[in-house]
Formats: structure tokens, sequence, C-alpha cells
């Protein structure tokens, strides 16, 4: 499933898993599915890069086949290419790395994509874009951290919003967004320019179906009223 290079100019959404119950992982994944998420968005955290400890490509092969959802990962690791083999082999349809944890990042783009899943890049809140210029003939989608990664339940960063606007300007790759994203901030980040809504807490504070739907609603009514 190829999410990102079929987006067009749709608004989409989906949860980060991050948030949510992982003794019912599978549940909570459809809970959101039934509110219209379009993916799943999987942290994966290496008490290195962020100081916090998550799951892995294990826990990915185990969820893939419980959902019709494209599972997206967000490798915030030290060494990302040491665990790509894994994640594909695990069937995950996309994954962004960190370019401040990546050595050669053509090599590890081309190594996502070589083994069939899309691949992008997710900048820290204050790496610039300019950063990665270079890199964007081999991206599918940029994802901005709109809070500092590491854990769930973080204030959005409001200057994130003029960042997405200057990716806009350079690129018309899909803009991904992630960090303390509700219905109030959806429609900041869909005017300046994203397409992906990732949220995590807002979504699993309450009913994941409500909630999700909410925010997407948001994103989706801002994206026609600054057409």
């Amino acid at each position: 499933m190829r999410l990102f290079s079929s987006l067009h100019d749709r608004v989409v959404g989906g949860p980060s898993i991050l948030a949510a119950n992982f003794a019912r992982l599978a549940e909570e994944v459809r809970k959101a599915e039934d509110g219209g998420a379009e993916l799943v968005h999987f942290d994966a955290m290496d008490n290195q890069f962020v100081p916090n400890l998550t799951i892995g490509p294990l826990v990915a092969a185990s969820l893939v086949p419980e959902t019709n959802l494209p599972v997206d990962a967000h490798l915030m690791v030290q060494n990302p290419d040491n665990l790509i083999p894994a994640f594909l082999d695990a069937g995950v349809a996309s994954i962004s790395v960190q370019p401040e944890a990546v050595t050669h990042l053509h090599r590890t783009l081309s190594l996502i994509r070589d083994g069939g899943a899309e691949a992008g890049v997710a900048l820290n809140p204050t790496t610039p874009p300019e950063f990665i210029e270079w890199a964007l003939p081999y991206l599918d989608f940029v994802l901005v951290m709109s809070v500092n990664p590491g854990f769930g339940g973080q204030t959005f960063i409001p200057q994130m919003v003029e960042k997405i606007r200057r990716l806009r300007e350079m690129t018309d790759l899909p803009i991904e967004v992630d960090g303390g994203i509700t219905a109030e901030t959806a429609p900041l980040v869909v005017e300046a320019g994203a397409q992906v809504l990732i949220a995590g807490s807002a979504v699993y504070k309450g009913d994941p179906a409500t909630e999700m739907r909410r925010i997407i609603e948001a994103g989706r009514q801002a994206a026609l009223q600054s057409r």
C-alpha cells in the first residue's frame, strides 16, 4: 500500500500508537480506523537518539496483518540502517528516518525505496528545511515534528506552522505532521500546506473513532477554506 504517492491533494489522518493501549493494540487501531484513519503511525525509539524506549520490528510484524491500514514507521534511532531491513520484512508501507542521525542519507533512503517502502525524513523542530534540500528527489514525503521527539502528550510548537509553509515553498511532496495535533491545531498546519495529520494523545484521550474523526474533519475543512 502506497499512501503518500497516491494522496494528490487529499488531507488524511492517522493515530500514533505511542498513545494507544499496547495490550489491545490491534483493537485500538481499528477504533481509529472507524473514525476515518487512513494510516497507522508507528514510533520506534532507542533511548539514544531520544530519551525513550518503545517498540521495534517484531511488534510491527504483529500489527501489519491485523490492520487494513498502511503502517508508517518513524525510526527515532541512531543507525537506522541496522533496523530498516527488519521493518521492511515486517511489511510496513513507509519508513521515515531522522536525517540528524544518518551519515549517508542518500544510501539510507535508497535502502528503504529498494525494499519497496516509501521513504521519508523527519525534521526535528530546530532542523531547518534547507537541511534536506538535496535529498528531496529521493523522498516520498517529509515529516515535520511539531514537538521534540520522544514522548507523547507534548504541546504543539506554533513556530512549526511557518516551517511547514517554507517546506511547501520548497517542494510539492506530501507533508506529514506529528506532535500536539488536535482539532484546534490541525487547521493551522493544513492551511500552511500539510496533508497528513498524526495524532496520539488527542485520539486516545477519549473515544478514538470520535476524536480521530474530529481531527480529520477539522483539517479537511481548513483545506477547503484555503483553496
